[in-house]
């Protein structure tokens, strides 16, 4: 039986001296270490920053103690037709969609322009129940909603008018509409008899 060193006889000086095994070996493999060649990356001519915008001045005004408010136009005041309306038709039992536009146009700005034959044809419309009571939407999905899916709003904002084309018809194309059979008149010339009685 060998006789051990008195060093690692303690518990603790065995504790210690493992720990002093690891860091001699951690010290030992780090200086072994290779490092390899990096190739030194590419250098791209990159783009000039972009200068930031000058700053633009947006008046304001204080409004109440913890308030300040711009002093520029709303979106729905630079184009009247995003304004927000809710708009309940007045109950009559004849009106029709010309009506109905008319009424969610009385306070717009805007008026209708009533030139073309196809839109006097649209005006003359009974207007539905669901459209007596429009919003809260923007003017112009109102109008939309009250000429239905078969009509194109066109605004001249230098007039203040707005109008209806139906889709897929050129611009001032009136078509020659048939009157229904419901409607045909049938005329008959009046000849007086010559007998001065009844046939």
């Amino acid at each position: 039986m060998c006789p051990s060193h008195p060093w690692f006889r303690h518990p603790e000086r065995r504790l210690l001296s493992g720990f002093l095994g690891l860091l001699l070996s951690v010290l030992a493999g780090g200086c072994a270490t290779t490092t390899t060649q990096i190739a030194p990356d590419v250098i791209e001519e990159a783009s000039p920053a972009p200068q930031p915008e000058a700053a633009q001045f947006i008046p304001v005004v204080r409004y109440g103690r913890y308030t300040l408010v711009e002093l520029a136009p709303m979106a729905a005041q630079r184009d009247l037709l995003l304004q927000t309306i809710d708009v309940s038709m007045p109950e009559d039992a004849r009106a029709t969609v010309g009506d109905g536009l008319r009424h969610v146009l009385k306070r717009s700005g805007y008026q209708l322009c009533e030139t073309a034959h196809a839109v006097i044809e649209l005006y003359a419309l009974p207007l539905p129940a669901a459209h007596l009571h429009l919003g809260p939407m923007s003017l112009r999905d109102a109008l939309l909603t009250l000429a239905g899916s078969a009509w194109e709003l066109h605004a001249n904002d230098r007039t203040r008018q707005v109008c209806f084309e139906r889709i897929g018809e050129p611009a001032g194309a009136d078509p020659i509409l048939e009157a229904p059979a419901a409607d045909a008149v049938q005329a008959f010339p009046l000849v007086p008899s010559i007998s001065g009685g009844q046939p």
